[in-house]
């Protein structure tokens, strides 16, 4: 059952989205080489819970932590730990509160000083396909539209493998809800969107092959081939004259632009 939201509903929404967006941003300036996951997790949570949320993955079906912290061929779910970065980590983060009775949901990936070129166009890549997708929330359209957009980008463009078994959602009093949102399809096919729909919208891309294996620890997933990947994540209302994003990516980028150990990659949305 998708359910649809009220312009004060959304507002809500835009509020909690919003402390995901500034916890991200504080999380950015706070990755050095040296320090390590979990002390940084730790922070996280405080700053969550002194702005008045609750962190909402640690605790959700059994996950450990506050942050989804997912370095190098990590793709999501990495449960952040005593391993100390190093100069030439790739570091996807995922956060989540509960703000007014509302989740917000997004990602951002970083990349430290000496991390390849490679990586740093696979992030490029992910980041763009982010607003690919978002270019085709429309009313009217279908969720297809916006897998396609995702895959084409990164799949038939740059040759990058887009993962299957992890798809966006939508969000709203529930982390997940209906309808999935899948980064790979086909135009015109899934669910129409309406004005009132929330969904999180997050590529998931690996500079190789699609596949993907899952550790020991239940919740990790990595790339079958070792190779890197990245995710950046949005919540996006469905509005009459198009999208409307809730959280803000601003925020994290003007934190990275502070912070000498982290690569600035900017994009012109």
């Amino acid at each position: 059952m998708i359910y649809y939201k009220t312009n004060e509903e959304i507002e809500l929404m835009r509020e909690s989205n919003l402390l995901v967006s500034k916890t991200l941003a504080y999380v950015g300036g706070l990755l050095k080489v040296g320090e390590t996951g979990k002390k940084v997790d730790k922070e996280a949570e405080s700053f969550i819970r002194d702005h008045g949320g609750i962190p909402a993955f640690k605790g959700y079906r059994g996950f450990p932590a506050t942050l989804c912290m997912s370095l190098n061929d990590a793709v999501v779910h990495g449960i952040p730990g005593d391993k100390v970065f190093v100069d030439s980590d790739l570091v996807s983060i995922d956060c989540g509160v509960v703000l007014n009775g509302f989740y917000g949901d997004a990602a951002f990936t970083f990349a430290f000083v000496n991390v390849s070129n490679d990586a740093k166009n696979l992030m490029k890549v992910t980041r763009e396909s982010l607003y690919k997708g978002i270019e085709a929330v429309l009313v009217g359209n279908r969720i297809g539209d916006i897998s396609y957009a995702i895959q084409t980008y990164c799949e038939k463009v740059h040759g990058y493998g887009i993962v299957r078994e992890l798809v966006g959602h939508g969000v709203g009093r529930n982390l997940h809800e209906d309808p999935e949102v899948p980064n790979y399809g086909l135009k015109g096919k899934g669910p129409m969107l309406k004005e009132g729909m929330v969904i999180a919208i997050e590529p998931m891309v690996n500079m190789g092959n699609k596949a993907v294996k899952q550790l020991n620890d239940g919740w990790t997933i990595l790339t079958k081939d070792g190779r890197p990947s990245a995710h950046f994540e949005h919540s996006v209302a469905v509005r009459k004259e198009g999208a409307d994003i809730l959280s803000d990516h601003s925020f994290i980028d003007d934190a990275v632009k502070n912070n000498p150990e982290i690569v600035d990659i900017s994009i012109k949305n």
